[in-house]
């Protein structure tokens, strides 16, 4: 949001997702959008369809996370051939690798640098959208995954207590 604030464009930032554990959070959040009239929307927790026209619709999706697991809406975002940008966190860039803009964790004026340029270079975000939807569905193949599972399963390793 504090990056945005400093953005030139006619673009919006919708901030799609609830909160885990507390709302405290997601107040101060909207307190730090307040002033920015329409310029920020939140959507709340979507799924479904409308989770599917967020993602189709996004110019660019952003993930500025200074801590994730695997994410999840990274993979879904890149399925749907958004251009990403992510924070420089292991659990990101190794997802993403060369196929997503990549800013400092926690870096203000890096992101909001990051977003400007790619807002003022459309040929840039479409280049990151090329092949973002077949690269990720090639890494992260659902089947795959599920048949070195079963395979794991089926050996029967008894040191493991399967």
């Amino acid at each position: 949001i504090e990056a945005w604030k400093e953005i030139s464009s006619d673009k919006k930032l919708v901030i799609a997702g609830g909160t885990s554990d507390t709302q405290d959070f997601m107040n101060e959040l909207m307190s730090m959008a307040k002033g920015q009239g329409d310029s920020i929307l939140f959507t709340g927790f979507q799924e479904g369809r409308i989770l599917e026209e967020l993602y189709s619709n996004a110019y660019i999706y952003c993930l500025p996370s200074d801590l994730e697991g695997m994410p999840l809406s990274l993979l879904e975002a890149m399925s749907y051939g958004n251009c990403c940008v992510v924070s420089d966190i292991s659990e990101c860039k190794e997802v993403v690798e060369d196929r997503a803009v990549v800013f400092q964790k926690g870096n203000i004026a890096d992101l909001k640098k990051v977003l400007q340029s790619l807002i003022d270079d459309e040929s840039m975000v479409e280049r990151y959208r090329q092949g973002a939807a077949e690269y990720i569905c090639q890494k992260y193949n659902w089947d795959e995954v599920v048949e070195k599972t079963l395979k794991i399963y089926s050996k029967g390793n008894t040191d493991n207590g399967f």
